[in-house]
């Protein structure tokens, strides 16, 4: 992964996120791309203040978003990689979206399920990027401020095609990692078997194991993070299921519920 994109925002995510990124970085030999979104489209129907009153809003928030900047440099300056700065103002997803067109990777945060008073909670923009995106996302949970990409992994099985191609794009990391985990929940909707899935990454130099784990009545997503326990992952890779419709973003229960729980990073592909 030698370019990754990272978004930048002033939530209590944020340290996470740029050190998880780093992490990446570092261990890839990768190039980091911050890009700072300012949402001015939503100051636009502000009320209070006419034209005089929204202008200075806007200069109030740009003042911000450079102090975020200033002190997200200085951060990055002595991390030892190589990183450029992208600031506009725009729609976040549409942006992002945008600016991802040669990225290998983009780094986003765990969205905060319901309001937490006094935490600058990060945007939820998971599910709609992902959606859109043609390179993996790695979503960082709440918490987890490194990530290890020589451990041990856990690729979600069911063999599906959003799967086959979640573990194509996760193969420059997985060559990393010490140990890969094919999790197939037993009673999932059968499809390419996951021995087939192991077959194609020996062909790429790389051992499988190969589990089918027992639902026993729990949810897959719940089986799935047990099993990433259990077999101590540092990340998980999974295909996103769903689809969108007039840009509004469906995506399947087992996806849902694992960006909204998973304590460990997830690396997620449409």
């Amino acid at each position: 992964m030698k370019n990754i994109l990272l978004h930048i925002h002033d939530d209590d995510a944020q340290s996470d996120r740029v050190a998880v990124a780093l992490d990446v970085a570092r261990q890839t030999g990768g190039h980091l791309s911050c890009v700072q979104v300012t949402p001015v489209e939503a100051y636009a129907g502000d009320p209070y203040g006419g034209l005089f009153g929204m202008a200075a809003l806007i200069d109030t928030i740009h003042d911000q978003q450079m102090a975020l900047r200033l002190a997200t440099e200085a951060r990055l300056v002595g991390s030892g990689v190589a990183w450029d700065w992208r600031s506009q103002d725009g729609n976040v997803v549409e942006t992002l979206i945008d600016q991802a067109m040669l990225a290998d990777l983009v780094v986003l945060s765990q969205p905060v399920m319901g309001q937490r008073r006094g935490v600058r909670q990060p945007l939820a923009i998971v599910g709609d990027v992902v959606m859109y995106m043609r390179c993996p996302v790695l979503m960082v949970p709440q918490g987890a401020g490194r990530l290890d990409l020589a451990g041990p992994v856990v690729v979600a099985w069911n063999g599906s095609a959003e799967a086959a191609h979640a573990l194509r794009l996760a193969l420059p990391l997985l060559k990393r990692a010490e140990a890969v985990h094919l999790v197939e929940v037993s009673d999932d909707i059968p499809g390419l078997a996951a021995r087939e899935a192991a077959q194609w990454l020996s062909r790429h130099g790389i051992s499988a194991d190969v589990h089918e784990w027992p639902a026993k009545g729990r949810r897959v997503s719940v089986a799935l993070l047990h099993a990433a326990a259990e077999l101590s992952a540092s990340y998980i890779v999974m295909g996103a299921y769903g689809h969108s419709r007039l840009r509004e973003t469906v995506l399947g229960g087992v996806t849902r519920e694992l960006i909204a729980s998973t304590n460990v990073p997830l690396l997620l592909a449409h």
